[in-house]
Order: C-alpha cells, then sequence, then structure tokens
C-alpha cells in the first residue's frame, strides 16, 4: 500500500469518515429539528420523495439500515403522519411504506437543505462531484468487503 505508517487517531480512514459523518448530520440537525425530524427520518423522506411508494426491504436496502433500527424510525414517522404503512396488496408479507400528504409536502420546503449545506462545505460543483464519487467508491468497495 504505502510506506507512510498510520499511526494516530487523524490518520485513520475510518475515523475521519465517521468524524465527518457526525459533523455534517450535526450541521442538518437545527434545520431538521424545526421540522420534527432527525436526519435519518430525513433520508426515509428523500428516498420516498424519489421513489414514492418503497417496501420496507427497500428502504433497508437503500439506507443501509437493518430492520431493528428502521422499525421504530418508521413508526415514528407515521406518528408524525409523514408516511403510512400499509401491506402489499400482491404480497401481503411485504410492508409498503409511502407519503402522506404532509410528508410529500415537506420535500418542498427541504429541497434545497442539501445542496446550501454542500455549497458551504465544497465551494464548488467540480469538488462536490469529486468528494461523491469517492464516497460513493468507498461505501461500494466497504460493502463488499463487509457482506
Amino acid at each position: 500500500m504505502t510506506n507512510r505508517e498510520v499511526t494516530t487517531l487523524e490518520d485513520m480512514l475510518c475515523f475521519n469518515i465517521y468524524a465527518a459523518s457526525r459533523e455534517i448530520t450535526r450541521i442538518y440537525r437545527p434545520i431538521l429539528s424545526e421540522f420534527n425530524i432527525t436526519y435519518p427520518q430525513y433520508l426515509v423522506l428523500v428516498l420516498l420523495w424519489e421513489k414514492k411508494i418503497c417496501t420496507v426491504t427497500e428502504l433497508g436496502e437503500r439506507l443501509y439500515l437493518d430492520s431493528a433500527t428502521l422499525t421504530p424510525l418508521l413508526k415514528r414517522l407515521e406518528g408524525a403522519n409523514l408516511v403510512y404503512r400499509k401491506r402489499s396488496a400482491e404480497d401481503e408479507r411485504r410492508v409498503e411504506i409511502g407519503l402522506t400528504d404532509r410528508g410529500a409536502a415537506l420535500q418542498n420546503e427541504l429541497k434545497d437543505v442539501s445542496i446550501s449545506i454542500f455549497e458551504k462545505i465544497c465551494k464548488t460543483e467540480e469538488s462536490y462531484f469529486g468528494f461523491l464519487d469517492k464516497s460513493k467508491e468507498l461505501l461500494q468497495k466497504a460493502y463488499d468487503i463487509a457482506r
């Protein structure tokens, strides 16, 4: 790999990714708290704004969340009247998640949140897409190794 030694916490890639993720989530927190949602709940909403309806399994796969984490998160979103859960008409073992009118309306209010945050962090489109491409590559490699 390299002759460079990884001897400090700051030299560990995993730590820097972990810490950056926490800091980015902290940037979102005050914005999302105005809407009484958490960052993981926001991610569910973003995915549903894209797909309209997803099964619980699809949500878990796309968000890299297990059912023990996803189920209570979805129950809170349902309790806030942002999503609904229903059994699939084709296969009653599948539970589908969709947006309520209130959940769909939040898309318009939150549509520019990610863009404005990353404009502050990345400054240029080139920087943004560079980070995005590298992070996707890293995620895929980590996923492949973990599985």
